[in-house]
């Protein structure tokens, strides 16, 4: 162990059981959470995994003598909790590359909103396939997503063994069918795909969501006890804007409407003020916002998350991508990283989002964020069994002086060995075990053309913020 690790966990955990095991993974560093979250690390160590749950983290010792259905040797690897995709809309994989270099608003109005009107289940179902490919190489085991056509992503999620909180998005102008589509696939796929997939209600964002339609969706949320999953204050013009027309921001218009008493999922938060965060602090529900910093950047918008500003309110920030078709990639390593270096360069303060802290967002933050704070984010006794094995044996990770910087600033996304859902291993030493990419990539490639035309001046929604 190194010096502030927490104890070994669970060692005999597995002293009581009757038969093998069905996973041991041994021989690894294995991060771990202390009882007040904080991270250290346990060396040579061994994960016992019985039904899906974490069973003990043990010694390589100790590992060594556990029947065991399969096994892993991990030696030279760090075994992490899986990375969690906090914001995303995987299908938009397809429109990756597709509208690039553009402001916000020709990037919605003349690209991505056109194209975006010729969806359909199938184009969803093959842009979520290729997206879970993508996060499963890059250690990533759940995701949250808002988008259309969700019943094709609850399928995928279903076949490929990821971990999901999904949501239909609407748009008010889509009239009352919109409202109820989400709450109708919210109730349905609730529980679904063996209890991997959560669901939330998925207004799209206060500038596209009228503030009646709003409240009904808090009203339903806290009758059906769901969660809300929505863009809110994305940037600052849409904030400026928002306090132009109705004299509100866009997170004062969350809590008039009662958004903020329920559970809820604040996409960026850019544009959150420091008048904001009252109401955040004294939010009825759990509040959470995710940030995904590369599209910020992207879209040479002048701010990021606050995260330390809602860090001092006690509100989790979890890391995200946003869409591909904004970010170009679904890497959650990559948010790891960049959260770090930027929050250090807008505070200004080298010390503030140390690589530990990072790794508290991409774990329990993340996890708190997406509803699945009591379940996932860690690796311990009773926990869900998704972790992640990172390679650290690369010239570009040598040597360890600090383990917690080498991961988040050395490591990359390429250097997951294997992924691990519920017990289950969707990738075992690079090789994908639950999506066939090729397979996705030709029939994706054949609609393409009909996926991107724009020539029919149809848009599912206007920009005007």
């Amino acid at each position: 162990m190194t010096p502030s690790s927490p104890e070994p966990t669970g060692a005999a955990g597995h002293a009581g059981h009757a038969g093998p095991a069905d996973l041991v993974i041994s021989g690894c560093t294995v991060l771990v959470h202390d009882d007040r979250g904080r991270i250290g690390f346990e060396q040579d160590a061994a994960v016992v995994v019985r039904g899906g749950v974490v069973d003990s983290v043990t010694t390589a010792a100790a590992g060594a003598s556990v029947p065991a259905a399969d096994r892993i040797d991990a030696r030279g690897q760090v075994a992490l909790p899986g990375l969690i995709n906090c914001h995303t809309h995987s299908p938009m994989v397809a429109l990756r590359g597709l509208a690039e270099d553009l402001p916000t608003e020709e990037w919605f109005n003349d690209v991505v909103w056109p194209v975006e009107s010729n969806l359909t289940g199938r184009d969803v179902m093959l842009g979520a396939r290729l997206a879970c490919a993508e996060m499963i190489r890059a250690g990533v085991t759940t995701f949250a997503d808002s988008y259309f056509h969700m019943d094709a992503v609850a399928e995928v999620v279903d076949r490929c063994g990821m971990r999901a909180q999904l949501g239909q998005a609407y748009f008010s102008s889509q009239g009352p069918e919109g409202p109820a589509a989400s709450l109708d696939f919210a109730l349905r796929r609730r529980g679904f795909a063996g209890g991997r997939i959560t669901t939330a209600l998925a207004p799209h964002a206060p500038y596209t969501v009228v503030d009646a339609d709003l409240a009904a969706t808090a009203e339903l949320a806290r009758d059906h006890g769901l969660p809300v999953h929505l863009h809110a204050a994305e940037n600052r013009d849409q904030t400026d804007t928002s306090l132009a027309r109705h004299g509100v921001t866009p997170i004062g218009v969350l809590e008039r409407t009662g958004v903020l008493d329920t559970d809820v999922l604040i996409a960026h938060g850019t544009g959150i003020t420091e008048d904001d965060l009252p109401l955040l602090a004294r939010a009825g529900g759990r509040t959470a916002v995710a940030t995904a910093p590369r599209g910020y950047l992207k879209f040479g918008w002048p701010g990021t998350t606050p995260v330390r500003a809602l860090r001092d309110i006690g509100v989790p920030v979890g890391l995200a991508t946003d869409g591909a078709a904004s970010n170009n990639s679904l890497d959650v390593w990559e948010s790891m990283a960049l959260t770090s270096l930027i929050q250090k360069s807008t505070e200004g303060d080298p010390r503030w989002l140390t690589s530990r802290q990072a790794l508290h967002h991409a774990t329990v933050q993340s996890a708190r964020a997406v509803g699945l704070g009591d379940s996932v984010g860690r690796i311990a006794p009773g926990w869900r069994a998704d972790l992640i094995l990172v390679d650290l044996t690369g010239p570009h990770t040598q040597p360890v002086h600090d383990l917690a910087a080498t991961l988040v600033h050395s490591a990359r996304s390429a250097d997951v060995r294997t992924t691990i859902v519920d017990g289950r291993v969707l990738m075992r030493d690079r090789e994908l075990l639950t999506v066939d990419v090729s397979e996705v990539v030709r029939e994706l490639g054949e609609r393409l053309p009909a996926l991107t035309d724009r020539g029919h001046g149809r848009r599912i929604q206007q920009y005007d913020t």
